[in-house]
C-alpha cells in the first residue's frame, strides 16, 4: 500500500508574491484564553480581569489581552506562512485597530509581500507576510508584517525525522 504524503505547510518555492493565503478554520475566543494567558504574562492592568473595574473603560466590559490575539492570530497562520519555517526573522508594523472581546471569533489571512533567496543558507529563503486577524463582523483586531525563513523543497533539515514504524499498519489485525 503506498504511502501518501500529507500536505503540511509550503515551502519556498510554493510561495508567489501577491498570493492570499485564507484560514480554513476561525478560532473563538473564550474567557479561559483570556484569563489564562493575562495570568501567564502577569499582565496587571485590570481592563482584562475585572469586569466592574472594566465598566469604567469606553468599552463597558473586559477587552481581550493583545497577548491572546497576537498568539492566535499566528498560530492560525502558521499552516500557510511558516509551517516549513526554519526561524522567524522579524516582526514589523504590529497594529491592533480594534478590540477583541471574549466570544469573538477570529479568521486569519496572509498576503505575501517580498521573497528571495538565502544568501547565506542555499537550503531557503526568506518570505515577508501581511498577516490579518480580522473579527466575525470583518473588523481588522491585528495585522502585522513578519519575515519568516522557509525551507526549500529538496532541503534535508525537515525530512527523515518521523520514525520507521517497527511493523507495517497493514499488519496490525482488528
Amino acid at each position: 500500500m503506498p504511502l501518501k504524503e500529507t500536505w503540511y505547510g509550503r515551502y519556498y518555492e510554493d510561495f508567489e508574491i501577491g498570493d492570499v493565503y485564507r484560514s480554513s478554520l476561525g478560532r473563538t475566543i473564550t474567557e479561559a484564553d483570556n484569563v489564562w494567558m493575562t495570568l501567564l504574562t502577569m499582565n496587571t492592568n485590570q481592563s482584562h480581569f475585572n469586569e466592574h473595574y472594566a465598566e469604567t473603560t469606553p468599552f463597558g466590559k473586559p477587552i481581550v489581552n493583545s497577548g491572546v490575539t497576537l498568539a492566535v492570530v499566528l498560530g492560525m497562520s502558521v499552516i500557510d506562512t511558516s509551517q516549513k519555517a526554519f526561524a522567524n526573522l522579524g516582526w514589523d508594523r504590529i497594529k491592533l485597530p480594534h478590540p477583541v472581546l471574549v466570544g469573538d471569533t477570529i479568521y486569519v489571512e496572509s498576503l505575501v509581500l517580498a521573497k528571495r533567496e538565502s544568501k547565506s543558507r542555499a537550503y531557503g529563503g526568506i518570505v515577508k507576510v501581511r498577516t490579518r486577524g480580522l473579527n466575525q463582523e470583518g473588523a481588522t483586531v491585528l495585522v502585522y508584517e513578519r519575515s519568516i525563513f522557509i525551507y526549500k523543497r529538496s532541503a534535508a533539515q525537515d525530512k527523515g525525522y518521523w520514525p520507521e514504524p517497527d511493523v507495517p499498519i497493514e499488519e496490525l489485525g482488528g
